[in-house]
């Protein structure tokens, strides 16, 4: 959901703003509603030969879960931009072939969407430029191993847990593997 043109930002965050606006109810009458929001989200399936390169980021008062390149989308970018420059500061990694694989918004009182990325062929042209608070260690998986890692461990990459079970569910895991390393 997007945020209402009347309604006016009553706080400013360093991630999130609040919003109010009046709001008629069902019975005529009105009352405060109130919104969040926030900087996208964009995230990257990275591929290198016939491996998948996720990351083991560790931030201050975070486990150490596995998880995808990624970020906040900066004001200005798209979110092709924003994947791009995210992935190159924790990865030192470029790629000449991104696909849109998804995007959605996970939460009604945010408006805030989270978008995945495919990017195929990637190499590394630089060090990772990592922010004062991540650690990041890249880590290269098959795909069998990353479908376990992606759907039984500790990730913040829910809706993409949840994706590859249904893909699994439905026998269509071949399918995916091939988008990811277009044979």
């Amino acid at each position: 959901m997007k945020i209402p043109k009347q309604a006016k930002k009553v706080f400013s965050g360093e991630i999130y703003d609040t919003y109010h606006w009046q709001q008629k109810l069902f019975n005529g009458e009105k009352t405060t509603f109130e919104m969040l929001k926030r900087p996208n989200t964009v995230l990257t399936i990275s591929t290198k030969n016939d491996k998948i390169i996720i990351a083991r980021e560790e931030q201050p008062m975070k486990k150490s879960p596995h998880t995808l390149f990624g970020g906040r989308q900066e004001k200005g970018e798209t979110p092709l931009q924003g994947a791009k420059r995210e992935f190159l500061e924790e990865s030192g990694m470029i790629s000449n072939d991104w696909k849109l694989l998804h995007s959605y918004q996970p939460l009604s009182k945010i408006d805030w969407t989270i978008f995945y990325f495919i990017a195929r062929d990637c190499k590394k042209i630089q060090n990772p430029k990592l922010d004062p608070g991540e650690k990041i260690k890249p880590i290269e998986l098959n795909f069998d191993k990353f479908i376990k890692v992606m759907t039984t461990d500790i990730t913040h990459s829910h809706w993409l847990g949840f994706y590859l079970l249904k893909l699994k569910s439905e026998n269509k895991l071949e399918e995916f593997k091939n988008r990811l390393f277009k044979k």
